[in-house]
């Protein structure tokens, strides 16, 4: 039994038995949109091989050794795609069945989930019924994922009317700084640019429009996120720390004197 090293270039380094249905079908790339970096029989070898090809590539490095996925037991029969997660329940039968399957984990292309009591409350707090299926649903995966690789940043409330809302619960300058050592670690700044980053920034807002237009919450937040991930580094590049660009504009705008015209604030040219 073979087992296969794949390097999708920009979005991931993984392991499968079978490129065909694992890259081809799920992931939707054909044959030179990627490349397969490793192959052997040994499972522990490419267990800490595909670690280590995380780790020199620059991408997240995995939870869990691909050989521990190996064993797990739960199953659940997801439809996974690179946008979004399909649940075979409706939304009202969801809950149960997720934890029936505490400990369940999956592979997309942004990383690897685990089913526990906090990830379950984030998926039921941000699922949504499917539009050819009411019998299925489903959460968007960027949106997971980034909720997955930092927890502890939010927690969930309900408003009056039962909507999801999140707040910081990290104070702002520790989450920037949090922002800077991600950055420097990856070497974004050692081999980045400003010139690059205001390219992503522009991408990212194009992601926000396009959530803002779809009424998509969830996208919306994690559009903000990004842009503001975004500036941060870019303020970074040019040598000040993006609060200080904040505290710049908030004391210029502070004592602005205007009106509300159309939705936006005008100032006063007096």
């Amino acid at each position: 039994m073979e087992y296969h090293i794949y390097h999708i270039p920009g979005k991931k380094i993984g392991v499968t038995q079978n490129l065909e249905a694992r890259v081809h079908t799920q992931q939707g790339y054909l044959p030179g949109e990627y490349e397969v970096l490793e192959s052997s029989d040994d499972i522990d070898y490419i267990s800490d091989k595909e670690l280590v090809l995380q780790k020199e590539y620059g991408y997240k490095i995995d939870r869990k050794l691909y050989k521990l996925l190996k064993t797990e037991t739960k199953s659940m029969k997801i439809n996974v795609t690179e946008q979004t997660t399909t649940f075979p329940y409706p939304v009202s039968k969801l809950k149960g069945n997720l934890m029936d399957n505490i400990g369940f984990q999956w592979e997309t292309s942004h990383g690897l989930f685990v089913l526990n009591l906090k990830s379950i409350q984030w998926i039921m707090n941000h699922v949504q019924t499917s539009m050819y299926n009411n019998e299925r649903c489903y959460v968007y995966n960027k949106a997971f994922a980034n909720w997955f690789d930092s927890p502890e940043l939010f927690e969930e409330e309900e408003d009056e009317e039962d909507l999801p809302t999140v707040k910081c619960v990290k104070k702002p300058l520790k989450m920037f700084e949090d922002i800077r050592n991600w950055a420097s670690t990856r070497g974004l700044y050692e081999r980045g640019n400003s010139k690059t980053q205001y390219i992503k920034l522009q991408e990212e807002a194009g992601e926000l429009a396009k959530a803002l237009l779809q009424n998509d919450k969830a996208e919306v937040i994690d559009a903000i996120g990004d842009m503001v991930v975004v500036l941060t580094n870019l303020a970074h590049l040019e040598g000040v720390h993006i609060e200080t660009c904040i505290n710049t504009a908030y004391k210029e705008i502070s004592k602005r004197k205007g009106k509300m015209i159309n939705g936006t604030f005008v100032k006063d040219e007096r």
